[in-house]
């Protein structure tokens, strides 16, 4: 959980996986990037969102195909629970059409989970530099 340069405050990061493993990987990967602190995780769309009202953050790591509802749906919601959040979506799915019904509801980056690392911490500064 490191603070960013100079102290400023850290990128902070709400994951959202239905594998905990998936989970627990990013979680290591992105606090041992400087200036990332995951703050959240959530398994399902029902948990996410409670996390979400629960856990101020800046960026939403998001997978599409989670249990519980509609993770393209899920970013409209969070744009009015956490409106000043940046949806990076994490995928396995290559569908031009799924990645443009993401960046439609909101989505900031689209990353290909077989793209990740590197991808991942890019798409997220990219997501809050705006």
């Amino acid at each position: 959980m490191g603070e960013g340069s100079a102290g400023e405050r850290p990128i902070r990061i709400l994951l959202a996986d239905d594998h905990t493993v998936m989970r627990n990987g990013l979680r290591l990967l992105l606090e041992a990037e400087e200036g990332f602190e995951v703050v959240a995780e959530a398994g399902d769309i029902k948990s996410l969102l409670q996390q979400a009202r629960g856990h101020p953050h800046e960026v939403l790591v998001l997978d599409l195909n989670m249990p519980g509802g509609s993770s393209i749906g899920a970013i409209s919601t969070l744009a009015r629970i956490a409106p000043k959040t940046a949806v990076v979506i994490l995928t396995m799915e290559q569908d031009p059409a799924l990645m443009r019904a993401a960046y439609e509801a909101g989505a900031s980056g689209y990353v290909l989970k077989e793209e990740a690392p590197t991808e991942l911490v890019e798409a997220i500064r990219a997501a809050v530099e705006g």
